[in-house]
C-alpha cells in the first residue's frame, strides 16, 4: 500500500490512486490522537473555525448535512449544536473508529458519496480538498446530492496574504507544525501536511471552479490573518420549464 513519506520539498506528491491509498492509510495512522493534534498546533483556533463553518451555512434548524470528510466528528458536533442533523461520511476507518460524535457514520469516497441526487441541505468539507484526488468530481458530486438552494461550507488552510503573516506561518506551518506532529503522532504524516498545500489551486481559480460546478453565491472568508479560509456557496436552482 502506498504511504505518504513526508519527504523534501523535491519529492513529488502523490496522485491518482496512489493518493487515496496514501492519504487513507496517513489518516488512519494518525486517528488516535488527531485532534489533541489539531487543537494544539492551531492553539484551538480551529474550534472557531468549525463552529462558524456550521452557522455560516445558514439553514433553518434540523435541516440535514452531509460532513465529507468527518474525521473524528468535530464538525458534525458543530452542526448538532447548531440545530442542523449531521451525517458525517469519512474514507478512513480508523478516523471514523475514533469518532466522538452521535451523528450517523459512513464509511465512503468523497467523490461517491452515499446519497441520492438532491437528498440533503447542506454539505461540508474541513481540511480535506487538498486531500481529494479530484477536486472538480467532488465538487460535482456534492451539487448532485445537494437539493436546488442548498449550501456547501469548505474550510480548508490558506496562506497570508500580508508578506510579514505569509513569512511567518510559512516559519510555523512548515517547521514547527511538522515538530509538533512528530512529538504527538506520526512524523511522517505532519511533515507532509505543509506540503500538501501544493495541491490547493489558487484563489480564484477555486472559486471558478465552485461557480463551473452548479453554486452561485460564491464566498472566501479568512479568519486569523489568512491562515484559514471558509468557502460558502449555494446550489443554482434549475430555471423552470415556464422559464425556458
Amino acid at each position: 500500500m502506498a504511504r505518504l513519506t513526508g519527504g523534501g520539498a523535491g519529492e513529488a506528491l502523490p496522485q491518482g490512486a496512489a493518493k487515496v491509498q496514501a492519504v487513507r492509510a496517513m489518516f488512519d495512522a494518525i486517528a488516535p490522537r488527531y485532534d489533541l493534534v489539531n487543537r494544539v498546533m492551531t492553539l484551538r483556533m480551529d474550534v472557531g473555525w468549525r463552529r462558524a463553518t456550521a452557522r455560516a451555512l445558514d439553514l433553518p434548524p434540523g435541516s440535514r448535512v452531509a460532513d465529507v470528510a468527518a474525521g473524528t466528528g468535530d464538525l458534525c458536533r458543530e452542526l448538532a449544536a447548531a440545530g442542523l442533523r449531521a451525517v458525517g461520511v469519512d474514507l478512513s476507518w480508523g478516523m471514523l473508529a475514533h469518532a466522538t460524535t452521535d451523528a450517523p457514520l459512513v464509511q465512503a469516497d468523497a467523490l461517491q458519496l452515499p446519497f441520492p441526487g438532491g437528498s440533503v441541505d447542506g454539505l461540508t468539507c474541513g481540511f480535506a480538498l487538498r486531500n481529494l484526488v479530484d477536486l472538480d468530481a467532488f465538487l460535482a458530486e456534492a451539487a448532485r446530492v445537494l437539493r436546488p438552494g442548498g449550501r456547501i461550507g469548505l474550510l480548508e488552510v490558506a496562506t497570508p496574504a500580508n508578506p510579514v503573516l505569509r513569512w511567518g506561518h510559512g516559519i510555523y506551518f512548515g517547521r514547527v507544525v511538522p515538530r509538533i506532529g512528530g512529538l504527538l503522532s506520526d512524523p511522517a504524516a505532519y511533515r507532509y501536511l505543509p506540503r500538501s498545500v501544493a495541491y490547493l489551486p489558487a484563489t480564484p481559480d477555486l472559486l471558478a471552479r465552485i461557480r463551473a460546478a452548479g453554486f452561485t453565491a460564491v464566498e472566501r472568508r479568512v479568519f486569523n490573518g489568512g491562515i484559514a479560509q471558509l468557502l460558502t456557496a449555494t446550489r443554482d436552482t434549475p430555471p423552470g420549464p415556464e422559464r425556458r
